[in-house]
């Protein structure tokens, strides 16, 4: 069974909550349009129960968790024995992290209905915190319904014997976590976690091994199962397996940290040294596995439990973030953000990551003022003039973009795999501006840079430069391979395949473009860049009707203004030969 249905088991024990739960965060990759600034303490209550309610209705409908906790909160004093109401109030409170209205609204639904498995998770998690682990393992117990089969309680009870004194008890707990591959894995890396912190090291090196040998590219293992090895006088050990994940993904703060001490032979500390930690590593991971699996709305609700147990979890603040940005709330991304502790490696991205929500919350002034202090600071920073130089990009200031860019560049002592990313960019601000023997070296840099692996990377990058030679008249045959190598590892990217249609009607093979430009649409039938070329190829086959079809279309599809007037002047005259009108930006996917 995935962990991710194993998360869904938790909170499936009153049908109100999972449907309050789909009210207030519907699906992440659903999310759509621009994000309206919110201040939770400007909101002005109803002055009925309907009107808060149907207030609260709205708000979670635009994923505004803040203000849905307002006004449910105003309306369960309207109707304090609404259970539904409590419900719903209960799982908004949770998802905006609003831990004492959450553990109210749950004390008052297990009075109601103790078999509310939500309800009593939180009880429990707030009971570890206590540090009334007794009293923990009886929530979690009637939470889970007493099956060893939930994961959740299994992981936190066993954490709770470690709170009482008693690892053997703690050990046995998790011995019942047998059969999946999933199971495995969080049974041995709780063991020797909880094992590590008993003091029974050779015990908890075979447990902490067993884990790492099955999953080898989890960052959180890999760090923790590193550190002890470095504390346990393996330095050589602790450098290969820092090294061995280095390799797969470059220059991660955490690994880069971990590397520099265990260089210096010296230890890293020991991340996981109370019940709470353990507790809150529990949902982390559980939060993490959710989240890789697409269940963003269970993950968030762990990550909110784990912050609370653990209040300097830099990675649960980092990956809550990220979720908040992704259902649209860049507001409550920045307020999380500002929680990560100052001492972690990870608050430089904390920080760069506010920047960018700020963007996303339409104050593009603040981020900048915000990264420029960023960059103030730290000067050497790669990662956060790279983020200023994206701001500039998105807003299409691309001659600040190409400077940001230059003075990342500038910083690197050796280019290597993990900057491909800043070649690609700089390529693209510079060919915005006209500097192509610029722009294409930058480009055809950021090919060498990538490894095989990253074929989407790859992708893009063929994409944009087979595209800008062909539109140049440039290297013809050179630009089509790239183009058709694109789509080969992309084949279902309408951009890319509408960027290889538009390749061949630059090169007046219409019928080709026709083909590649129809499968575009087909991926991509509300993009107008991509109906404007199908109506140009349709003009240029004869099929002059359809084409005016397709221009209307486009038009009705909010281009940008500046093709929107070569549309229209289509729309009216027609094309009367095969450069004439035609909107020369396509959807090249700068990234």
């Amino acid at each position: 069974m995935a962990v991710v249905t194993l998360l869904k088991k938790v909170r499936a024990s009153g049908t109100a909550a999972a449907l309050s739960l789909l009210m207030f965060l519907p699906a992440v990759a659903a999310a759509q349009g621009a994000t309206q600034p919110r201040t939770a303490d400007t909101l002005e209550p109803g002055d009925s129960l309907e009107g808060n309610y149907l207030a609260a209705i709205v708000a979670g409908a635009s994923r505004d968790l803040g203000a849905a906790s307002v006004y449910l909160r105003e309306a369960i004093k309207e109707d304090p024995q609404n259970n539904d109401l409590t419900e719903r109030a209960f799982v908004a409170f949770l998802a905006d992290g609003a831990m004492p209205d959450a553990f109210r609204a749950a004390d008052k639904l297990i009075q109601q209905d103790p078999s509310n498995g939500l309800a009593q998770l939180v009880i429990g998690i707030r009971s570890i915190k206590q540090k009334s682990y007794r009293t923990a393992r009886n929530h979690l117990q009637r939470g889970g319904r007493g099956r060893a089969a939930d994961i959740t309680a299994t992981l936190l009870t066993a954490w709770s014997y470690l709170g009482s004194g008693n690892s053997r008890r703690a050990i046995e707990t998790l011995e019942r976590l047998k059969g999946e591959a999933s199971y495995n894995l969080f049974r041995d890396y709780h063991a020797g976690l909880i094992l590590d912190a008993a003091g029974r090291k050779g015990e908890a090196e075979k447990r902490l091994k067993s884990a790492y040998d099955a999953e080898k590219t989890t960052l959180r293992l890999v760090d923790l199962w590193a550190r002890f090895q470095a504390r346990n006088g393996d330095f050589n050990g602790a450098a290969e397996t820092y090294a061995a994940f280095d390799r797969l993904l470059p220059n991660h703060p955490i690994i880069r940290e971990g590397m520099a001490l265990v260089g210096k032979k010296d230890a890293p500390p020991r991340q996981i040294t109370t019940p709470q930690q353990g507790a809150a590593e529990v949902l982390y991971g559980l939060a993490s596995a959710g989240n890789r699996q697409g269940d963003e709305a269970a993950a968030l609700l762990y990550l909110r439990m784990a912050i609370y147990l653990d209040p300097g979890h830099d990675l649960a603040i980092l990956t809550l973030g990220d979720i908040l940005e992704r259902a649209r709330q860049p507001e409550d991304a920045v307020a999380v953000y500002d929680k990560m502790p100052a001492s972690s490696p990870l608050r430089p991205n904390a920080e760069i990551q506010a920047g960018l929500a700020l963007e996303n919350l339409g104050k593009p002034e603040e981020a900048v003022k915000h990264l420029d202090k960023v960059i103030a600071e730290r000067p050497d920073d790669v990662d956060a003039l790279s983020a200023l130089g994206n701001i500039y990009r998105s807003r299409k200031k691309f001659a600040e973009a190409a400077a940001a860019y230059d003075k990342a560049i500038d910083k690197l002592a050796s280019p290597g795999r993990a900057n491909w990313d800043l070649f690609y960019f700089r390529g693209i601000a510079r060919e915005r501006i006209n500097r192509w023997p610029e722009a294409e070296a930058d480009l055809r840099k950021a090919l060498e840079l990538l490894p095989d692996p990253l074929g989407r990377e790859r992708a893009l990058v063929l994409n944009y430069l087979g595209y800008s030679l062909v539109d140049k008249h440039l290297k013809l045959d050179e630009a089509l391979d790239m183009l058709r190598r694109a789509v080969e590892l992309r084949p279902r990217d309408g951009y890319i395949i509408d960027s290889l249609g538009w390749a061949y009607y630059r090169l007046g093979r219409y019928d080709d473009a026709s083909r590649e430009i129809e499968r575009a649409a087909e991926l991509r039938p509300s993009d107008p860049v991509i109906n404007d070329h199908l109506g140009d190829v349709y003009w240029r086959t004869g099929r002059q009707l359809e084409a005016k079809f397709q221009w209307n279309h486009a038009r009705d599809l909010k281009p940008e203004p500046e093709d929107l007037e070569k549309i229209l002047r289509k729309i009216e005259r027609g094309m009367e030969d095969p450069s004439a009108n035609a909107v020369e930006e396509t959807k090249k996917d700068g990234g």
